[in-house]
């Protein structure tokens, strides 16, 4: 059963809208972005989040303090490596974590094997900054590696209308969008509610 996040919220009536339509996971990006936050803001937002609905913090090669200032204050239940973190950084830090890797290639999908971690996303390359870009890669390419299928999160260039065959191709423990439910670079409730059910319905 393929879970959803909706990432890069901002804004109170976003997080409230994606909780009650039935996303199963929060991403807060703390990260140089457009869609980035501070601690304080996070903090306010996942009053909104209900236990049982995960909260992910979204970082680029952040140091040691800035993420136990984060994962601590806000709190998160996973942090998501999306920068150049070592496999040992990831280690040495002991949070639930999630990697990112954007994908060019099938080396990039083979980088997977050298992190130890509780999930692996899979993104398309970012432009001006990491993720995000609206882009998808060549979902063929992960069948090439051998990380099962309830440790995987595809994300990149997913919108509600080929989220379904998305699912089907790569059978992802989770998808995750930002891009694909904005509009003019803002969430939109309407496509977040679209995206949402259209995993749902292909959940049967």
């Amino acid at each position: 059963m393929t879970k959803v996040k909706i990432c890069g919220l901002k804004e109170r009536q976003h997080v409230q809208a994606a909780v009650e339509i039935g996303a199963d996971a929060i991403g807060f990006v703390f990260a140089p972005s457009k869609r980035r936050v501070t601690v304080e803001q996070a903090q306010q937002l996942v009053k909104h989040v209900p236990n049982g609905v995960l909260k992910i913090g979204v970082f680029v090669n952040p140091s040691a303090e800035e993420l136990r200032t984060a994962v601590e204050g806000v709190p998160l239940d996973y942090v998501q490596y999306h920068g150049e973190e070592s496999p040992e950084f990831i280690s040495q830090q002991g949070y639930p974590a999630i990697k990112a890797l954007s994908v060019r290639g099938a080396e990039d999908v083979q980088m997977a094997a050298n992190y130890d971690v509780d999930y692996y996303l899979f993104d398309a390359p970012g432009t001006d900054f990491k993720g995000g870009s609206g882009h998808t890669f060549d979902w063929t390419l992960l069948e090439m590696v051998g990380i099962p299928r309830e440790k995987l999160i595809l994300a990149g260039g997913l919108q509600a209308e080929n989220i379904e065959e998305a699912v089907s191709l790569v059978s992802p423990s989770m998808v995750d969008v930002s891009s694909g439910v904005e509009t003019d670079g803002v969430k939109d409730i309407a496509k977040i509610t679209a995206f949402i059910q259209a995993v749902k319905k292909g959940r049967a």
